[in-house]
C-alpha cells in the first residue's frame, strides 16, 4: 500500500450524451474513445429518426441465446437451476405520475420527446401497459455481499423490459426497477420508494455528464401503491410511496451473473443454482464476448477469448475505479452483484460524494466494519475480480491462469488511469512531469493528506487550484497566501472534522481487555485486535481535534496549505520553457484554468442536496428534482447556481450523514 490506498481514461461504455455546448477532456475522451472502437457511429452526433412509444425497435437477444426458467408462474424460489431469466410480469401500481425524465438518455433509444407528453407514457413506464414487443424477464445471480457468498440473488426487484435497437445499430437493455416481485425477490414485495428511486435517477445522469461510465435512468415515476420500509433497520417502520426507475444499459450482466455456478463455499456452505453446469458457462460467456465484447471475436481459440474477456473486464473496472476516486465518488455497496461486467456504475443506493476529504469515509450506514470506504474501493475492486476469476475458473479456464493475468494487469492500469486523472485536476501533464524528474503521484498523496488534516472540501478544493497562477519561479510568499485565502473558507472548524469511531470507549475498553484474554472469542464477535486498535487510535484522534481552539486550527492550517501550495507553485513551473514570454505565460495560466475547471467539476450531487428534493417530492413537489436534473447536466459550468456549488452547513451534513441500503 501506499498513498491512500495501494498504488498499484476508459474503454467508455456506451455514454452517448446529447452533444453538450462545451465537452471536459473526461467527457471527450470518452467520446473518441467509443467512435474509434465502433460503439457509436458518427450517425450520433447529427441525430437519429425520432420513435414513439410504440415503434420502439426491441431485438430481445439475450432471451433469445441464454436458457430461460422453465416454471412459468411467477412466485418467489430459492433455487431456479439452468436458467439466466424468468419469465416475469410487472404489478401495476395506482395512480402512476412522472416525477422527472431524462431526455438525453430516452434518446439513446430514439424516442422523440414529445412522446413524454403521451398519457400512456407513465402507464409504460411504470408497469401498468407492455410495450409493443418488450419481453419482461428477471435475471438470475448471486453475489458476494460484504464478503461473504450469498448465494442466489437476482433481480428482486427489477425487470428487464427487452433490448432495444437504436438507429445507429447500438442495443440498449430497459430496465424497470420498482416493478413488483419476481422469483429472486427473497420474500421481499419487488418494490422501491421515492427517496430511493429519486437518488438513483439523479446519480445515475450526474455521473454520465462527469464523464464516469454508468448505467442510464430514463424515468422516475412514483404512485399512490404504498408500501413499508424500515428505514435504518430499527424497528421503526414507515408507510412510503411505490416509485419506479427505468434504467438502461447494454446489458445488466454482472459479476455475480458467473457465480451461479459456484460449488459450496467453504464459509457459507452455499452454492451457487447452477452449480456444475459447465456448459452453461461456456454458453454465458460466448454470448458476452459475441454481443458486448465483440472486438474478441477474432481470437483463435475459445479459451483466448475468456482470456481476453477477463483481462478486458478487469481492465474496465480499474479505469472505473480510477474515475470514482477522482471525483470522489463512494458506491457503498460493492458487493460482486454490483459490478456491471461491462465496467460501468450499476446499482445506486447508499452512494455518496464527497464533502470534505475524509479518506476513511464510509457513506453506507449499514457497513459497519468500513468495508466499502473510499479508500478501499480500488482494493474491493481486485477482490471481486478475484470472485469473477473463481466464477471464470468453475468450467472455462484454470483458476491460476486468471489470477496471474489479473495480478499482471490490475493494479498497473489502475495506478496510470489515477494518475492520470488526477495530473489532469491539477493542471499537469506527464510529459513535463518526466521532462522535470517529478513525482506527482507524491505530490497528490500529499495534497490529500493535506486535504484530510485540514478538513478541506474534496469538490470545491480541486476548483480552486486552478487560480493559482504558473510563475517564471518560486512564487512570492504574498502569492501564496492569496492561494490561501481561496482555500479558507472550504475548511472545516475543529469540532466538525470527521472522526469515525463504531465502537463507544466503554465498550472498546472491555473488547480490548477480551483481545488479550480470549481472541478466539473477539473472532465470534466479528472483530480482531488490528480493528480495536484502529478504532481507540480514532477516539484518540478526536479528542485531540476537539481540544483545539479554531485560532489552533487555524494556524495549523495555514502552515500545511503554505507548504503544499509551494510544492504545487514550483511544480506547474515545470508546464511553461523558463525564457516563456509575459504574453505566452498569462496565455498558458489561461489554458491551465480552462483545462482544469473542465474536470474539477462546480456542481456534484451532494447528499444534502438530494435530501432536500426528497424531502419535497415526499410532500408533493417534484420541482427541486427537475432542478438538481437541470444543474447536473452541466456540472463544469460557472453558470451553475453558487448555492448548489457550496459544502453543506453543519445542520445540513448532520441531517444527511447516514444513508442505508433500505429501499
Amino acid at each position: 500500500m501506499q498513498g491512500w490506498f495501494k498504488a498499484s481514461h476508459s474503454v467508455r461504455n456506451q455514454l452517448r450524451l446529447v452533444t453538450p455546448t462545451k465537452f471536459s477532456p473526461l467527457l471527450l475522451k470518452s467520446w473518441c474513445t467509443m467512435e474509434s472502437s465502433g460503439l457509436v457511429s458518427s450517425a450520433a452526433h447529427s441525430g437519429a429518426a425520432a420513435r414513439t412509444l410504440e415503434t420502439l425497435s426491441f431485438d430481445n437477444t439475450a432471451l433469445q441465446h441464454l436458457p430461460i426458467d422453465q416454471v412459468a408462474d411467477n412466485y418467489v424460489r430459492g433455487n431456479v437451476s439452468g436458467a439466466v431469466f424468468s419469465r416475469v410480469t410487472p404489478t401495476p401500481v395506482s395512480n402512476p405520475r412522472l416525477v422527472c425524465w431524462s431526455p438525453p438518455a430516452m434518446s439513446l433509444i430514439d424516442l422523440a420527446e414529445d412522446q413524454a407528453k403521451q398519457p400512456e407514457f407513465v402507464e409504460y413506464f411504470s408497469g401498468n401497459k407492455l410495450l409493443a414487443g418488450s419481453a419482461p424477464a428477471a435475471h438470475c445471480y448471486c453475489g458476494h455481499q460484504f464478503g461473504s457468498f450469498a448465494g442466489q440473488l437476482g433481480d428482486g426487484r427489477a425487470m428487464s423490459l427487452g433490448e432495444v435497437v437504436n438507429a445507429r445499430g447500438e442495443r440498449w437493455e430497459l430496465q424497470l426497477k420498482g416493478s413488483g416481485p419476481t422469483p429472486y425477490s427473497r420474500g421481499s414485495d419487488g418494490r422501491a420508494v421515492l427517496r430511493s428511486s429519486i437518488r438513483e435517477f439523479l446519480a445515475s445522469e450526474a455521473m454520465a455528464y462527469l464523464g464516469v461510465p454508468t448505467t442510464r435512468a430514463g424515468t422516475l415515476i412514483t404512485s399512490d401503491t404504498k408500501v413499508i420500509r424500515d428505514v435504518f433497520y430499527n424497528g421503526n417502520p414507515i408507510e412510503e410511496r411505490a416509485t419506479l426507475v427505468l434504467r438502461l444499459a447494454p446489458t445488466f450482466l454482472r459479476f455475480g451473473s458467473f457465480e451461479i455456478f459456484k460449488p459450496q463455499d467453504r464459509l457459507t456452505g452455499r452454492v451457487g443454482p447452477s452449480v456444475g453446469r459447465k456448459e452453461l458457462l461456456r454458453q454465458m460467456l460466448d454470448y458476452t464476448i459475441e454481443h458486448h465484447f465483440a472486438q474478441l471475436c477474432s481470437a483463435p481459440t475459445a479459451e483466448e477469448r475468456y482470456l481476453q474477456l477477463f483481462k478486458e473486464v478487469s481492465t474496465r473496472t480499474a479505469r472505473l475505479i480510477a474515475d470514482w476516486q477522482a471525483v470522489g465518488f463512494c458506491h457503498g455497496v460493492l458487493n460482486t452483484d454490483n459490478m456491471s461486467i461491462l465496467g460501468v456504475t450499476i446499482d445506486y443506493g447508499p452512494y455518496g460524494f464527497l464533502d470534505a476529504f475524509n479518506a476513511q469515509h464510509i457513506c453506507n450506514a449499514s457497513d459497519h466494519e468500513g468495508r466499502y470506504a473510499y479508500a478501499k474501493q480500488p482494493q474491493i475492486g481486485f477482490w471481486n475480480l478475484v470472485k469473477l476469476a473463481e466464477a471464470f475458473g468453475c468450467g472455462a479456464l484454470p483458476l491460476p491462469q486468471l489470477r496471474a493475468l489479473l495480478d499482471e494487469v490490475y493494479w498497473p492500469t489502475f495506478d496510470a488511469a489515477y494518475l492520470e486523472n488526477m495530473q489532469r485536476k491539477l493542471g499537469l501533464t506527464a510529459a513535463a512531469a518526466a521532462e522535470a524528474g517529478s513525482d506527482d503521484r507524491a505530490l497528490v498523496d500529499e495534497l490529500l493528506r493535506t486535504m484530510q488534516a485540514t478538513g478541506a472540501d474534496f469538490t470545491c478544493t480541486f476548483r480552486s487550484l486552478s487560480r493559482l497562477a504558473i510563475g517564471r519561479a518560486d512564487p512570492a510568499d504574498s502569492t501564496l497566501e492569496a492561494a490561501f485565502d481561496v482555500l479558507r473558507p472550504l475548511l472545516l472548524p475543529p469540532q466538525r472534522m470527521p472522526v469515525h469511531t463504531r465502537i463507544p470507549l466503554s465498550q472498546l475498553a472491555a473488547l480490548l481487555s477480551l483481545s488479550a484474554a480470549n481472541p478466539a472469542l473477539l473472532a465470534m464477535l466479528g472483530t480482531d485486535t488490528g480493528t480495536l486498535l484502529r478504532e481507540r487510535e480514532s477516539h484518540a484522534t478526536g479528542q485531540q481535534l476537539r481540544a483545539k481552539t479554531a485560532d489552533q486550527k487555524a494556524a495549523e492550517d495555514r502552515n500545511l496549505w503554505l507548504a503544499w501550495l509551494a510544492l504545487y507553485a514550483k511544480r506547474l513551473t515545470a508546464e511553461v520553457p523558463r525564457d516563456v514570454t509575459d504574453a505566452d505565460l498569462e496565455r498558458a495560466n489561461n489554458e491551465r484554468r480552462e483545462r482544469m475547471d473542465a474536470v474539477n467539476a462546480k456542481f456534484i450531487l451532494r447528499n444534502h442536496l438530494a435530501q432536500a428534493a426528497i424531502d419535497k417530492a415526499e410532500a408533493g413537489d417534484f420541482s427541486e428534482v427537475q432542478r438538481l436534473f437541470q444543474a447536473l447536466q452541466t456540472p463544469f459550468s460557472d453558470d451553475v447556481a453558487d448555492a448548489l456549488c457550496v459544502p453543506p452547513n453543519a445542520e445540513a451534513a448532520a441531517a444527511t450523514c447516514s444513508v442505508s441500503c433500505s429501499s
